[in-house]
């Protein structure tokens, strides 16, 4: 039986969040996961026309609970937006997913009215995925003779003129600092990072390797890294609205915010619970965020790297695509279109996970395809190298224990989440060599002397590529299908 990537991650996802059922939408498309039996509303006036608006929907249809509008207690937070229960989610997936369905349709007429949303479902935002819900493959143990690829930049690290980057992820991991491109590096532990046996936890890393190619490409950076993305690198919503207002408040507005994660919501208008967020960006000229097209090899605007392409913010995001290992194309697995600004190097690419100086076993989660789960032709992440993974398989468990290997440092890598950093590096860096302290005008620069493109999905597309980094061979010569 072929692995059942999407339906592995989301039951993975949902044992992480024990007391948060969850659901794929739309009507078990597979397109996006979301909150059971809860909405999501702007603070203010527009809740309270959310709630009495789907109180007289639910009081006019007998085949619904009522009883669960009526008694909800709206929940609120930094994010700006109130979480309201229209549904008991413990009383069956039938009957949340009527509830949510119904509590949207219930706004249509006064959405016209308004000429906006006015309610949303609670989304679940994952490390650059949400058909995938997880990176391009997971990590593979690299040799340390090979050196990261990008390598890194012969610059040095000036803290009076280093480029603040602001990596919202999953934390570092305890052996970071033995690391020496990390030496400047700071930031929050990685929670859970290995199991009572010593074995490395999914996506435990994450941010350790992304912070190893923004200090490769980039040296002279002041790189920060916040745990934020630790229930198997998923977050609700309105939860991760306000995580990501709760650290730039605590800790100030950097230069460059880097973002690997997100999701698609069938919608062209962004996420109501960023919508404070990008607010605010908007309002600090002095930050750009760059992030991930996410992993589902689609068209579909995935959030918040779409913003790139929403009025006004066409300067304040830099939504990044993956280039598979030659340069030459894009990855299989990377998303794509109008809305995604440029591609870089994203997979194979090889950074710091962990492992420096005692050895840390990995079991492989996924089994690899025999072929492209995509549909290209070249050797891609989805079938190499092979390994068997320790998550059901369409609910049937794998026969044979899950492949295991040794971290010794580095690893190989793929993902939007891996040309994410690498294409935030190369606006750093664009800063530091030009004495440039906008990193929006530096962003604007960058792309206009670029002098790198690269074909995906027929058109020809920016590829931001850097000095240091190396093409690897993809196994097959003739473009993607």
């Amino acid at each position: 039986m072929a692995p059942q990537r999407f339906h592995e991650q989301f039951e993975q996802i949902q044992r992480s969040m024990p007391d948060v059922p969850l659901a794929m939408g739309p009507d078990d498309s597979a397109e996006f996961v979301y909150e059971k039996g809860h909405v999501l509303a702007r603070d203010g006036e527009e809740a309270n026309l959310v709630l009495s608006t789907v109180r007289e929907h639910f009081t006019a249809s007998p085949d619904l609970v009522q009883d669960e509008v009526r008694r909800a207690a709206p929940e609120t937070n930094r994010s700006g937006v109130t979480r309201i229960r229209v549904g008991d989610p413990g009383a069956g997936d039938r009957h949340a997913d009527l509830a949510v369905a119904h509590a949207l349709r219930s706004l249509r007429a006064a959405e016209g009215r308004a000429g906006h949303r006015l309610v949303s479902r609670n989304h679940v935002v994952s490390i650059a995925g949400n058909v995938n819900s997880c990176p391009g493959d997971e990590p593979v143990p690299a040799p340390a003779a090979e050196g990261p690829n990008p390598a890194v930049a012969e610059v040095g690290y000036d803290p009076g003129t280093a480029v603040g980057v602001l990596v919202i992820d999953t934390g570092l991991n305890h052996d970071y600092r033995s690391y020496p491109p990390l030496a400047h590096t700071e930031g929050d532990p990685q929670p859970g990072e290995t199991d009572a046996a010593g074995v490395l936890q999914q996506y435990a890393g994450h941010g350790t390797f992304i912070a190893g190619l923004l200090a490769a490409v980039a040296p002279n950076t002041r790189i920060t890294v916040r745990s934020t993305l630790n229930n198997a690198g998923a977050i609700l919503e309105h939860d991760f609205g306000h995580e990501i207002l709760e650290t730039v408040d605590a800790h100030g507005w950097p230069a460059i915010i880097s973002l690997s994660a997100g999701t698609s919501n069938g919608r062209t208008d962004g996420l109501l619970g960023l919508n404070a967020f990008m607010a605010e960006l908007l309002a600090h000229p002095g930050t750009l965020l760059v992030a991930a097209a996410g992993n589902n090899a689609s068209a579909t605007p995935f959030w918040p790297a779409a913003y790139s392409t929403l009025p006004g913010y066409e300067d304040a995001v830099l939504s990044v695509g993956a280039l598979r290992s030659d340069g030459e194309y894009g990855a299989c697995f990377s998303n794509h279109g109008s809305w995604v600004n440029a591609y870089a190097p994203g997979e194979r690419v090889t950074s710091a996970l962990t492992g420096f100086g005692a050895p840390v076993p990995y079991d492989y989660q996924h089994s690899t395809y025999d072929a492209c789960r995509h549909g290209f032709t070249y050797d891609c992440t989805c079938q190499s190298p092979r390994h068997t993974g320790g998550l059901s398989e369409g609910n049937n468990p794998v026969p044979t224990p899950p492949d295991r290997v040794l971290f010794e440092g580095l690893a190989h890598w793929s993902g939007t989440s891996f040309a994410t950093p690498v294409a935030a590096a190369l606006v750093a860096a664009h800063m530091s060599a030009h004495k440039e302290s906008d990193p929006r005008a530096a962003r604007k620069e960058l792309l206009r002397i670029n002098t790198g493109y690269a074909e995906v999905r027929g058109a020809h597309v920016p590829a931001l590529l850097p000095p240091t980094w190396r093409p690897v061979p993809t196994g097959k010569d003739s473009p993607p299908a």
